[in-house]
């Protein structure tokens, strides 16, 4: 168990050093610079700016002020938002996209297992062909075009929910419904596709040849032993859903981390660009280790060392 954790440590730690180096480079060789945009100051009073900034040393030289920075725990300023540094945006837009992950990750696993379940129970009914049909045109819908559909529909033709904003629990259920549509098709693709492959193995009919009743042999054989796959499509799932949707949250005008993610590359808000993406790759890793976790629950023969 210590050797497993030491290496998946170093191996987190070693991934998100590759994506900052990366994403610090690839960032500052796009043409343009984070106050191209901004009205024409004269050249003594832009090169104090650059100056405050490091942006007039060397990309290398940048690099390392923000390596050395990032040891330290200082994500840095941010450019468009001068007096704000980078934790205190994510401190307060991270709560607020984490809410909104959470409500439609609920959303996706109880809604798309549930329906792969009983579609793969029901094999070639009249609810397997809904179900199939209703996940691929989930999967297929742009969420944008769900989301303007929701708001049309519950917003402006019944009046029933508010269209934007993020101020009490009715705000929540239409972003969380279009957060969550997309996951959960493909959720409910996935649980049915993994629960026929159980079902035609050897010892699920040995079970059933044995007299277990149905339910008996879907819940203790055919469930447990199919939920290898979605758990591991649940890891990534959750970093991506926690870290919010930056087009669900401009559509309904959640302030989470995704409007102030679009509004920096925009901008070039170098600062603001490599902390949701900090945040974001440490999630991913964070929870592709819950996932392992998780496995040895799900199936004895997998061990962590």
């Amino acid at each position: 168990m210590t050797r497993f954790l030491a290496g998946r440590i170093f191996a987190g730690l070693l991934v998100i050093f590759v994506v900052a180096t990366l994403t610090f480079f690839i960032m500052h060789n796009v043409p343009g610079g984070p106050f191209d945009r901004e009205k024409v100051f004269p050249p003594e009073i832009k090169a104090n700016i650059e100056a405050k900034y490091h942006l007039d040393k060397p990309v290398y030289k940048q690099y390392q002020y923000y390596m050395a920075d990032l040891l330290r725990g200082d994500l840095g300023p941010s450019f468009k938002y001068r007096n704000r540094r980078v934790r205190d945006i994510l401190a307060d837009t991270l709560p607020v996209s984490a809410q909104l992950g959470v409500l439609a990750l609920i959303i996706a696993v109880m809604t798309g297992v549930s329906a792969g379940i009983v579609s793969a129970v029901f094999r070639d009914s009249v609810f397997d062909r809904l179900s199939i049909f209703g996940a691929s045109l989930g999967i297929a819908l742009p969420s944008f075009v769900l989301g303007a559909f929701l708001i049309w529909t519950f917003s402006y033709q019944l009046k029933f929910m508010p269209p934007a904003l993020w101020e009490s629990w009715r705000h929540m259920i239409l972003p969380a419904i279009t957060l969550g549509m997309a996951p959960a098709s493909y959720l409910a693709r996935l649980t049915r596709s993994s629960m026929l492959e159980v079902m035609d193995k050897d010892y699920v009919r040995t079970a059933r040849a044995k007299g277990l009743s149905g339910a008996k042999v879907i819940l203790k054989h055919v469930l447990r032993n199919s939920m290898g796959p979605v758990v591991t499509v649940v890891g990534p799932l959750v970093a991506m859903l926690i870290t919010g949707s930056f087009i669900v949250e401009k559509i309904f005008s959640v302030p989470g981390m995704g409007r102030f993610f679009i509004t920096a590359v925009t901008n070039r808000d170098y600062p603001l660009i490599m902390g949701v993406t900090l945040v974001y790759t440490t999630l991913i890793v964070f929870m592709n280790f819950v996932v392992d976790i998780v496995y040895t629950f799900l199936d004895p023969r997998v061990k962590l060392d």
